[in-house]
C-alpha cells in the first residue's frame, strides 16, 4: 500500500518525542507607534502655549483695568438686563416656535401657509432690522385696538405706553427666535421614526397623548442639541438690543467705551469673558438634558465629567503599576 506524496515531509518535520516543548516567557504587547499623532500634540502644544504667553505678556491686553471693569455695578447691571432678556425670548420664542412647527404639520392648508410664511419672512429680514422697525412702530401706529376687522373696535390702547425698551427688545428677539425655533421643533417631530405613530394610533390614544408620551420624549433627543446651538445664538444676539436704546451687557461696555476711551480694549474682554461664560454655563446644561433624553436609546448613559476624571485616574495609576512591575 503506497503513502500519500506529503507523510514523508510531515514525519520528518514532526520533532522527537522526547525532545522537551519550548516554555514561551511572558512578553509584553507593544502598542502601536503613531509618530504622527505626537508631532501633531507638540506642534498643538507649542501653539497654545504662544498663545497663551502673547495673552498674558502684551500690555496692550491691559489685564489690570480688565479686572477692574469685570465686576463693576456697571457691567453687572447690564449682564442682568442680558439675561433677563435672553431668558424671556428664549421662552417666548420656543412657545412660538412649538405652534409654528404643529401649524406647519396640521391638516390645515390656511394654518400650514401662515406658518411657512412667518417662517420664510422672519428668517429672511435681519434681526436688526426687526428691532429697529419695532422701536419706530409708534410712528406708524399711534394706537392699536382689538375688534371686528372692518367694524367697531372693543378696546382701544396707546402702543407707546406698551412699547417699553425692554419689551421691544424682548417682542423683537421673540419673533425672530420663533421661525428658527420652529424648524428645529418640526425637524425633531419628523425624526421620529413613523412606526411609532402608526403604532401609537393602532392603541387608539388620543391625539394630545401620543404627542406629549410617544412622540415629543422621542423627538427631544433631536431638538435639544439644535435648539441649544440656537439658545447660544441668541444670548450673543442680545447684543443688538443696544441698538434700541436698552443697556445691555454689550450697551454697557460700549458706553463705558466711549467715556474711558482708553479702555476699550480691556472693556471688550470683559465683554468676551461674560459671554464665554454664559454660554458654557448653557453647554453644561445641555450636556445633562442630553445625557437625561438618552435614556433607553443608548446602551450606556454618556460619562459625566467627574466620571471621565476617576475613570482617567485609574487607567494611570493600572497603568504606572504595570511599568513598575516590569
Amino acid at each position: 500500500m503506497s503513502e500519500p506524496p506529503g507523510a514523508a515531509v510531515s514525519l520528518a518535520a514532526a520533532p522527537p518525542a522526547d525532545r522537551p516543548a519550548k516554555t514561551l516567557t511572558p512578553q509584553r504587547v507593544q502598542p502601536l507607534r503613531r509618530p504622527g499623532r505626537w508631532i501633531a500634540t507638540a506642534v498643538v502644544l507649542v501653539l497654545v502655549a504662544q498663545i497663551v504667553h502673547g495673552l498674558a505678556t502684551n500690555p496692550f491686553y491691559q489685564w489690570d483695568r480688565f479686572r477692574y471693569w469685570f465686576l463693576r455695578p456697571a457691567i453687572l447691571d447690564g449682564l442682568g438686563v442680558t439675561l433677563e432678556v435672553a431668558a424671556l425670548s428664549a421662552v417666548f420664542g420656543l412657545l412660538g416656535g412649538v405652534l409654528l412647527a404643529l401649524a406647519r404639520l396640521s391638516g390645515s392648508p390656511v394654518l400650514r401657509a401662515v406658518s411657512w410664511t412667518y417662517t420664510w419672512l422672519f428668517r429672511s429680514v435681519p434681526l436688526i432690522v426687526v428691532l429697529i422697525f419695532l422701536y419706530n412702530f409708534s410712528a406708524l401706529y399711534k394706537t392699536l385696538s382689538l375688534g371686528i376687522p372692518f367694524g367697531p373696535a372693543f378696546f382701544t390702547f396707546d402702543e407707546s405706553r406698551l412699547a417699553t425698551d425692554l419689551t421691544v427688545a424682548v417682542v423683537g428677539l421673540s419673533l425672530n427666535e420663533a421661525a428658527y425655533a420652529a424648524e428645529v421643533v418640526r425637524g425633531g417631530i419628523l425624526s421620529v421614526d413613523q412606526g411609532q405613530h402608526e403604532a401609537a394610533a393602532a392603541l387608539g390614544l388620543p391625539k394630545g397623548y401620543q404627542f406629549t408620551r410617544i412622540v415629543l420624549p422621542q423627538a427631544l433627543r433631536s431638538i435639544t442639541p439644535n435648539y441649544v446651538n440656537q439658545l447660544i445664538g441668541l444670548i450673543k444676539s442680545t447684543s443688538l438690543v443696544f441698538y434700541v436704546s436698552l443697556l445691555d451687557l454689550f450697551g454697557s461696555v460700549q458706553t463705558m467705551g466711549s467715556t474711558y476711551p482708553g479702555d476699550i480694549v480691556p472693556l471688550l474682554l470683559v465683554a468676551t469673558v461674560w459671554y464665554l461664560l454664559l454660554t458654557s454655563v448653557v453647554s453644561v446644561v445641555q450636556f445633562y438634558v442630553e445625557r437625561y433624553f438618552a435614556r433607553g436609546a443608548t446602551r450606556g448613559l454618556p460619562p459625566t465629567p467627574l466620571q471621565k476624571a476617576r475613570t482617567g485616574l485609574a487607567d494611570l495609576r493600572a497603568r504606572l503599576r504595570r511599568e513598575a512591575a516590569v
